[in-house]
């Protein structure tokens, strides 16, 4: 898995590449810790290519709801693949996180906040 980070204005913006399980979901942890740490209020996760996520990847989004909740930080996914996007559905996750299918919908739905 490869994650990538930049800036578009002032919203941080996190690319995940490839499966997100136990043994990768360390990275993209430290991706938005980093991003938390630095005092972000905006954060975007891209997943177009997100192939796959694990219990253990679904957990790092979890671990961080509370914590985006007390520091008033917004965090949008867009782009899932209907594979993944089914994940946080049957799980019940997309009434937790925001979740778009674009990048144009995710900057909207995050500038609204």
């Amino acid at each position: 898995m490869n994650i990538s980070i930049g800036k578009e204005e002032e919203i941080y913006l996190i690319g995940i590449e490839g499966d997100l399980d136990a043994s990768s979901c360390i990275n993209l942890d430290k991706a938005i810790s980093e991003a938390v740490s630095a005092g972000e209020k905006k954060i975007l996760i891209d997943c177009t290519n997100l192939n796959y996520i694990s219990s253990a990847g679904l957990g790092v989004f979890m671990s961080y709801i509370q914590d985006f909740e007390n520091n008033k930080i917004s965090m949008v996914l867009f782009n899932l693949s209907k594979k993944v996007k089914n994940v946080f559905q049957i799980l019940g996750l997309d009434e937790l996180i925001q979740i778009v299918d674009s990048k144009e919908a995710a900057k909207t739905l995050i500038n609204e906040s």
